[in-house]
């Protein structure tokens, strides 16, 4: 399989585990339990019983006819969105509170973005009577309050990131030191295909979930399983690695990711790690990410919190470079247009995160004939004042050219 995980947790020259002497017994014994437990029968019925009659399952896979229309081909959005907790980060939360339990482990913690993974986990720990402390950098907690207050009142215990740039990058930092201070009772729930193996092939079996119910939806309305392309927004990218799983070795499946270009690719505030970045270890990994010549971290920015991070998942690094998967960028400006775009079209606003990728649908070349599938990763109410800050600015900028005029 050219494009899973190895034995080593390699996928081709990424991934691994570089990690300090402490978390070497905790490594450990998640990498030879994982997968002999997540295999088990037993836990299977469990993590597919959540999924149906807890988070709503299997999410819709929606085609979207006046976008469809706009576009010149056949759009379908796999509405990940209509998930309990409004993102498919649920499906990887339920996996691991039930794998974190089989482990005996009493105590979660957790790092967050876009606050989606922070409540997915407050979620499952308030569902199990765990602990359950989320790492979130200061500045996420300022943009992403709505989702802060549903963490609290979850029960869960939100501490602020105040290093760097007090982002998701500083969030996950906190949450790997306090992971190193309790190795015994503390299980760390990584959001994303991102960190030491072997967590990218975990979550990312976890998301399979989506591409799984992606083959026979697309059956029933198309009569194929195949889409002709689909695309995903990627930060560390878990609902990318998710929807494009069942598809990574069928390679007449084309695999489009869109990152975040910020305020612009050479502006000094951008995410889109595949231009600007090389390769380098973080957070335990090695992959691709932004740093200096010298390998320090270059601090990344987005609007979009869930995508304000350096570096990318190794999987989507291995499909990056070996050509599998092709991959866009999106500005600021450019996101916050396909959202309203999407929301006056089709009656859905997405999330920050998720409008990066339909902000590129006119530039893959789909054809009349073919289809396409954007996976639609979250709900945008946690976005909401941001897109209000948006349309009061153009409201003020129509009414300033209209005085002027």
């Amino acid at each position: 399989m050219k494009y899973q995980v190895n034995s080593e947790g390699f996928y081709g020259p990424y991934g691994g585990a570089f990690i300090p002497e402490m978390l070497h017994s905790n490594i450990a014994t998640l990498t030879e339990s994982y997968q002999r437990i997540i295999n088990e029968p037993a836990f299977q019925k469990k993590f597919h019983n959540l999924l149906k009659d807890y988070v709503g399952r299997p999410s819709p896979l929606y085609h979207a006819e006046r976008l469809s229309e706009q576009y010149g081909t056949n759009i379908y959005l796999k509405r990940e969105d209509l998930n309990h907790t409004g993102a498919h980060k649920i499906n990887n939360t339920i996996g691991q509170i039930l794998l974190a339990k089989e482990l005996g482990k009493t105590r979660i913690i957790a790092e967050t973005g876009a606050g989606q993974h922070g409540v997915a986990t407050a979620t499952v720990c308030a569902l199990m009577g765990l602990e359950c402390i989320v790492y979130m950098g200061k500045t996420d907690i300022h943009r992403q309050a709505p989702n802060v207050a549903r963490m609290k009142m979850l029960g869960a215990h939100v501490e602020p990131a105040l290093s760097g740039s007090q982002t998701l990058k500083d969030a996950t930092n906190e949450a790997i030191r306090d992971w190193i201070n309790h190795p015994v009772d503390t299980h760390y729930i990584i959001g994303s295909v991102v960190g030491p193996h072997p967590y990218p092939d975990l979550v990312a079996t976890f998301q399979s979930v989506i591409s799984e119910e992606m083959k026979w939806q697309l059956k029933e309305k198309t009569g194929s399983e195949n889409p002709d392309y689909i695309v995903a927004c990627v930060g560390g990218g878990s609902n990318a690695a998710g929807a494009f799983y069942h598809y990574l070795e069928d390679e007449s499946v084309k695999l489009v990711l869109v990152e975040a270009a910020g305020k612009g690719i050479d502006t000094g505030y951008s995410a889109a790690t595949s231009v600007l970045g090389s390769m380098g270890i973080i957070h335990g990994s090695r992959t691709m990410l932004m740093q200096t010549e010298d390998g320090q971290i270059v601090e990344p920015y987005s609007i979009s919190a869930g995508l304000d991070y350096p570096g990318i998942g190794p999987l989507h690094a291995h499909l990056i470079s070996s050509g599998r998967a092709q991959v866009f960028s999106a500005t600021d400006e450019e996101a916050i247009r396909a959202a309203y775009h999407l929301t006056r079209v089709e009656g859905i606003i997405p999330a920050l995160e998720t409008a990066h990728a339909f902000s590129i649908l006119d530039q893959i070349g789909a054809q009349p004939e073919e289809s396409v599938v954007v996976c639609l990763s979250g709900r945008g109410d946690k976005d909401l004042a941001t897109y209000i800050e948006y349309l009061d600015e153009q409201e003020g900028n129509r009414a300033s050219h209209e005085k002027t005029t």
